[in-house]
């Protein structure tokens, strides 16, 4: 990651553009990352569209463990479209610049897709929890209202966090160079090229993630240790083994997503490393909205018939 054919500007030149880094100058490496980056781009959207239409269409998913899962499939959608097209394209052209609007919508729609996506992981936790230890106030507990309701809980918050956030950072000045040491714009990476004093910024980062971010993990693992209880008490062995087939993965790509993040948003900025951050960031932007169809629903016996039924359909459809 060299930042030789990098132009940065003088420390008397205000920033009226960013430039994004790729992680290699090298011509085969940037085709390998943009090619990398496309296969599971495509791949996320393809797996989360199959299961919005799936979910939408049968009506025997019609239950909130599908609404969840149909919600979540939309916001990986947009959640990572947000970074990986701009991203191949810096890979591929030689052009890395992004403007400071562009740059804020791309800060503020991370931020936004990110705490959403947060919750929404919670809240699934939270379903599975009710569903399973229990099942007979599921319904009155899980009613359409409460979940329409949690919905619109994890996007105008995160609608409030990101604003803050976005705003928070672009009233800075922006003096010292405009070179962001990542393939999106973030705000760790922001910080540090700003000339004004960001140490409010970092701790208006840095708590209320601690309390946000550290409140889920410990409310879904809380949750999943008293699922496990419970299903350990069930006397076959397929209840037990499809009870941890789905939670044991959605624990793992949650320590993934809040992990990652957190080494990136938590540190102090000075300590900051420019090539770890930008794996790093992969970890918490890419994986999780690729991964989630695999965990949560094309594993999902249900998911797999609806499929099958509704392809059934469509080739019925066109013989005829």
């Amino acid at each position: 990651m060299s930042k030789e054919n990098y132009p940065s500007i003088s420390n008397s030149t205000i920033v009226t553009e960013f430039l994004l880094m790729r992680f290699s100058d090298i011509w085969k490496f940037r085709v390998l990352h943009t090619v990398l980056f496309l296969l599971m781009y495509l791949a996320t959207l393809m797996g989360n569209l199959l299961i919005v239409t799936v979910t939408t269409f049968d009506q025997s998913l019609h239950t909130p463990m599908y609404f969840f899962l149909r919600n979540l499939s939309i916001l990986d959608m947009c959640y990572i479209s947000v970074t990986v097209p701009k991203a191949c394209l810096i890979f591929l052209l030689d052009n890395t610049s992004i403007s400071i609007v562009g740059c804020a919508v791309q800060v503020f729609l991370v931020l936004l897709f990110a705490f959403a996506e947060l919750l929404f992981l919670t809240f699934m936790a939270h379903d599975r929890y009710v569903a399973i230890c229990k099942p007979l106030h599921y319904p009155v507990i899980m009613n359409p209202q409460v979940c329409v309701q949690m919905t619109l809980a994890s996007i105008l918050g995160g609608v409030v966090y990101s604003g803050l956030h976005t705003g928070n950072t672009f009233r800075l000045s922006f003096c010292q160079s405009n070179l962001i040491h990542q393939f999106f714009c973030d705000i760790p990476s922001l910080l540090k090229l700003s000339c004004s004093n960001t140490f409010s910024n970092e701790i208006a980062i840095f708590i209320p993630a601690l309390l946000i971010a550290g409140g889920c993990f410990a409310y879904i693992t809380t949750s999943y240790v008293r699922i496990f209880s419970t299903v350990l008490k069930c006397p076959t062995r397929r209840e037990r083994g499809k009870a941890f087939s789905t939670c044991v993965p959605h624990i793992l790509v949650l320590t993934f997503f809040v992990s990652s993040a957190a080494a990136v948003y938590l540190k102090p900025i000075s300590y900051s490393s420019t090539n770890q951050d930008m794996v790093t960031s992969v970890f918490y932007c890419i994986v999780p909205p690729f991964l989630n169809p695999i965990i949560y629903s094309l594993r999902n016996h249900q998911i797999k018939e609806a499929i099958m039924k509704i392809m059934t359909m469509f080739f019925r459809k066109n013989i005829q």
